[in-house]
């Protein structure tokens, strides 16, 4: 019995089976590489370059982030060490610049938020006062609970309208349980650090932030 010799080149998804060059298909099914159109052929090679070129990148930025937070780290542990007082918790936001000010790094902690039950009580109570309010309810109040309440396409209220509703200012006891519920209701579940980087030119212009988002270079 003729044994099966398979040797794989996962780098341009050839695998050889016996001598022969095969590419896998999205099934798993494996086809000759003489039956694979040249254009089918051509773009696999264009997406195989261009995610390899990206997977390096990411792994550049992530060692760069690791860095940034180090050197950061460090700095903050020398001027402890020199006033002798510890620096904020990790929510504290700090911005780091050089003496001329033409350049800034700028970290930051984002709590993430959810929001638990008590949410669905809030949402009814604040329902029984625009119903009871009507035509005497402000236009604005009205646009931020429709705001806050119209989930997106994941299911997420929307948090930026909620916190808007517990700035409202409004005497009514059902209102006022109302925003209980919803401080009872915030859940913070984690904490999103970001790291900026602004430079400008001379010290009269303007800064702008060094880029490092394929959305926004």
């Amino acid at each position: 019995m003729n044994s099966v010799i398979i040797e794989e080149q996962p780098d341009n998804g050839i695998t050889i089976v016996n001598g022969r060059e095969w590419m896998e298909d999205a099934k798993g099914h494996l086809v000759p590489l003489a039956n694979v159109k040249p254009e089918d052929k051509l773009q696999d090679e264009t997406v195989r370059k261009i995610i390899g070129f990206a997977k390096s990148l990411s792994a550049q930025i992530a060692r760069f982030k690791k860095h940034t937070i180090a050197d950061i780290s460090a700095f903050d542990a020398l001027l402890e060490q020199e006033y002798g007082q510890k620096i904020g918790g990790k929510k504290g936001n700090s911005t780091y610049s050089t003496i001329d000010g033409r350049m800034r790094v700028v970290v930051q902690f984002a709590d993430q938020v959810s929001f638990g039950p008590q949410i669905h009580i809030a949402k009814a109570l604040i329902d029984e006062c625009l119903t009871e309010w009507s035509a005497d309810a402000r236009p604005e109040i009205q646009s931020i609970v429709t705001r806050a309440f119209n989930t997106d396409k994941e299911g997420q209220i929307n948090k930026a309208e909620i916190f808007m509703l517990l700035r409202l200012d409004i005497d009514d006891e059902r209102w006022q349980r109302a925003m209980d519920a919803i401080r009872d209701s915030i859940r913070v579940t984690g904490s999103k650090g970001y790291i900026r980087f602004y430079e400008r030119e001379n010290g009269d212009d303007e800064l702008h932030a060094i880029t490092i988002d394929l959305a926004k270079a």
